[in-house]
């Protein structure tokens, strides 16, 4: 079985009482690539203490552990191999390949383990895609092991073997969500507490559903204030508290409605909220006339991302989060649409002292007359990737 991988190259919840507006004015940052793990669907990644080959012609064999597309293991002929070892027996059931121009090419391979370097197993043999450069996960029964050996015998071009990336998969544990909060009880109950003028605000809906059976229906209205403070909101609150120095993976599905305004300022639809009264929130996804912008570190912040506002059709987020007030050990990764949008990027997440808490629905500033109506669903706060997936 094979399944295709996001390599991470080039979600999120909200507003809390008296938040401030995000800034108006501020011009998305220039975003730098830089070099980012290997983030792996459905296969949770073994780490190698080393790599040996057949041979190599000057790529060497390290370089498919370096987290970089750009670096390669290469060598000529069919049979080539590289061996990696986990350092002790592992449960091993599949690996994460991604192939040197594996989007012009498609690779014949097999994968072995061992739990000696002496006697091999084959307990996979297959093709390629041949249409992506990002990782792709093959998997197979789970064996106990300490080594996998790739065999590359040849491609639909030439009989060159060149990964640019490989790790051997841990079999599959058990779930690590934390939470979920996609409205399946048919109700609020997933949530701790509601911000809204009246009941018609929030409603838990059949249609129209990302997934299951329900999803959430938020309407505001000009003059809608359920808490005495800032613009008008209606909003669901989930108080998560992230710890500091803990990293979650939040996927969600928003959809705006047909006649959701556009407008020259903000319209909050997610966000996380710190413990404090006043201020905009650490991180903050908001509408801004056309367009959908990620913002991080309040008003003003850094626009981490932005893409145009697309009604009546859903958005999947899913948002990947390392909650430190420190920009040097906090970060943020965000996925769209099943597209890595924004590489991990090192940002402050949170605020010196003060925890966050989520907050989704619909946020906006007093001045929007025009009713606004966004739909929440599929809401899920876990620990890996796959969780969320």
């Amino acid at each position: 079985m094979k399944k295709l991988l996001v390599l991470a190259e080039t979600l999120l919840i909200i507003a809390g009482v008296g938040c401030g507006a995000p800034g108006t004015g501020d011009e998305p940052e220039t975003l730098t690539t830089t070099d980012g793990g290997l983030a792996v669907q459905n296969c949770t990644a073994l780490a190698a203490t080393s790599v040996t080959a057949s041979g190599n012609d000057g790529n060497m064999p390290q370089n498919t552990l370096d987290d970089r597309l750009d670096t390669r293991w290469s060598n000529l002929g069919r049979g080539s191999w590289l061996d990696y070892d986990l350092g002790a027996e592992k449960a091993i059931s599949g690996a994460a390949i991604a192939w040197h121009e594996g989007n012009l090419r498609a690779n014949n391979f097999s994968l072995m383990v061992s739990s000696d370097g002496v006697n091999y197993t084959q307990v996979y043999s297959g093709t390629s895609s041949g249409t992506t450069t990002a990782a792709e996960t093959y998997t197979f029964a789970t064996r106990t092991a300490r080594r996998l050996r790739i065999y590359v015998n040849g491609n639909t071009l030439n009989d060159w073997a060149s990964i640019a990336e490989a790790r051997a998969c841990a079999a599959p544990t058990a779930s690590t969500v934390v939470w979920r909060g996609d409205f399946e009880t048919g109700d609020h109950s997933q949530w701790t507490r509601t911000q809204m003028v009246s009941s018609d605000r929030l409603q838990v809906v059949s249609s129209p559903v990302r997934q299951g059976s329900y999803a959430l229906k938020a309407t505001v209205r000009q003059g809608d204030d359920p808490i005495n403070s800032s613009g008008n909101r209606n909003e669901l609150v989930r108080m998560t508290r992230e710890p500091v120095g803990s990293e979650y993976y939040y996927r969600f599905n928003t959809m705006f409605a047909s006649d959701f305004p556009s407008v020259k300022t903000w319209q909050l639809f997610a966000q996380w909220h710190h413990e404090g009264s006043s201020g905009s929130p650490p991180v903050e996804f908001y509408v801004y006339g056309e367009e959908i912008r990620l913002n991080i570190g309040g008003d003003p912040g850094v626009i981490v991302w932005k893409a145009p506002l697309v009604r009546g059709q859903w958005q999947d987020f899913i948002l990947h989060v390392k909650w430190s007030p420190d920009a040097t050990v906090g970060f943020v990764e965000l996925y769209h649409n099943g597209k890595l949008v924004l590489p991990k990027r090192n940002i402050a997440t949170q605020y010196a002292g003060m925890l966050n808490y989520l907050k989704v629905g619909l946020y906006r500033s007093d001045t929007v007359t025009q009713t606004g109506v966004v739909y929440h669903d599929g809401w899920t706060m876990a620990r890996t990737l796959a969780d969320v997936l």
